[in-house]
């Protein structure tokens, strides 16, 4: 089951996407099939058999954005959680073999293209969750348990995850 939360940023590039596809990417697919549709013999025309498929795919993102946004639950930032480790939070680990990561930890919907963004519902982020600096946590992985220490724990509040970036 994935966790429905999100940070301010990750929801904002959400919408973002879905205000470009259905205010931009979409009017101009939808011309384009008009303007091959009006060629003729649409079986044999490939900018209308490629700028339709397109158009299905736009509709497609569109229908699982409303939905998805409307089922996120925003988690803003909150001084209270300065000190442990909660959704939002940029952790530095490291363990014994000096091998460092830094990642934050986000909603599900916020960690593609991002390697430095672990999904709040992996092993890793539930592992972390609740702990301090100076803790040590272990990561079933199927090589065996990972340990690793928890160096730094940082909140940016006014950071924001990269928004959406038309293609």
């Amino acid at each position: 089951m994935t966790t429905n939360l999100i940070t301010e940023a990750g929801y904002q590039s959400l919408k973002d996407e879905l205000d470009w596809l259905w205010r931009e990417e979409r009017p101009e697919i939808t011309k384009k099939v008009a303007w091959a549709a009006s060629l003729g013999d649409r079986s044999e025309n490939a900018d209308y058999q490629y700028n339709k498929k397109r158009l299905r795919e736009i509709d497609r993102r569109v229908r699982y954005l409303r939905k998805r946004i409307e089922d996120l639950r925003v988690v803003p930032y909150s001084v209270t959680q300065e000190g442990r480790i909660f959704f939002g939070a940029w952790i530095t680990i490291s363990n014994e073999n000096n091998e460092t990561k830094t990642f934050r930890i986000v909603g599900g919907d916020e960690i593609y293209g991002r390697k430095d963004f672990i999904s709040i519902d992996s092993p890793m982020a539930r592992a972390c969750v609740g702990k301090c600096v100076g803790d040590e946590i272990s990561v079933h992985t199927p090589t065996g348990d990972a340990y690793w220490e928890i160096t730094d724990i940082q909140y940016r509040a006014t950071e924001a995850t990269p928004r959406f970036i038309k293609p």
